[in-house]
């Protein structure tokens, strides 16, 4: 057994000194009272913040393929080091994209002896490859990410309301989630940054917030209409949230995140 303390242990109520206790390595109790057992490995880390490690569920990890960019051997060292102790990786920018078993297979087989932590993956939704859902559910993808534009990865082309139609029956019965990068192109905002393409402000204008809006009511009615997990990714628009926070009253299985980074 091991045991770790110091003055300031984060826990749900508040931080504080306590002594944590490790056995084949899990938590089995937490303490308040000093160590005096001779037998137990001790270790005292002063004022040093002990907490429970970051989970980071949208990380590019980008390998196999495209590894120069970020490799699962330097983006899990990077995250451990920064106190994140778990990751699921997002299934484009690697090449191949996770959106079939062969390619969910070759990811894992180029993951292997590089990682630093836990790490979970997943799967991608891409028009067409509806029939190869279930087999990346069967493997153990833990959800599926869409987008409704452009990527900006050519062999991950963004999905329409059919597809997604498609994709909602095919894993109906899983739990696993639907995620999606929210924007619904319309119309041309672009001319701006054509003109101007260093001009910050130009950039804001030719992504506009009705795309996201747009979308965002999408995912709201398939969650609804299907009663299946749904998550949009990386909201930015704060005009959604009073439509999210009623879809979720009325029991719609909808999360939505920000991004921290």
């Amino acid at each position: 057994m091991i045991a770790i303390s110091s003055n300031n242990v984060v826990l749900p109520d508040g931080v504080g000194a306590y002594t944590i206790f490790i056995e084949n390595g899990k938590i089995v109790d937490i303490q308040a009272n000093p160590v005096h057992d001779s037998n137990i490995d001790y270790r005292d880390y002063g004022d040093w913040v002990i907490m429970p490690g970051v989970i980071d569920p949208h990380v590019h990890i980008n390998e196999p393929g495209r590894t120069e960019w970020e490799g699962f051997e330097t983006g899990t060292t990077a995250a451990i080091a920064g106190g994140v102790t778990t990751l699921v990786d997002m299934p484009l920018n690697s090449s191949p994209v996770t959106i079939t078993v062969k390619d969910f297979e070759d990811k894992l087989a180029a993951a292997q002896q590089k990682m630093q932590m836990n790490c979970g993956f997943w799967g991608g939704l891409v028009p067409g490859n509806d029939p190869h859902l279930k087999g990346l559910v069967e493997k153990g993808v833990l959800g599926f990410k869409a987008f409704l534009t452009h990527s900006g990865i050519d062999e991950f082309p963004n999905v329409t309301e059919a597809d997604l139609r498609k994709a909602y029956e095919e894993i109906k019965g899983s739990n696993l989630p639907i995620l999606a990068h929210c924007e619904l192109v319309s119309g041309d905002y672009g001319q701006e940054l054509a003109a101007e393409p260093t001009n910050y402000a130009a950039y804001l204008k030719s992504r506009p917030r009705k795309w996201e809006n747009d979308a965002v009511r999408l995912m709201l009615k398939l969650a609804e209409e299907y009663n299946h997990p749904t998550h949009i990714v990386h909201l930015s628009s704060i005009d959604c949230l009073d439509e999210i926070r009623a879809a979720k009253k009325r029991g719609v299985p909808i999360t939505v995140e920000t991004c921290p980074h």
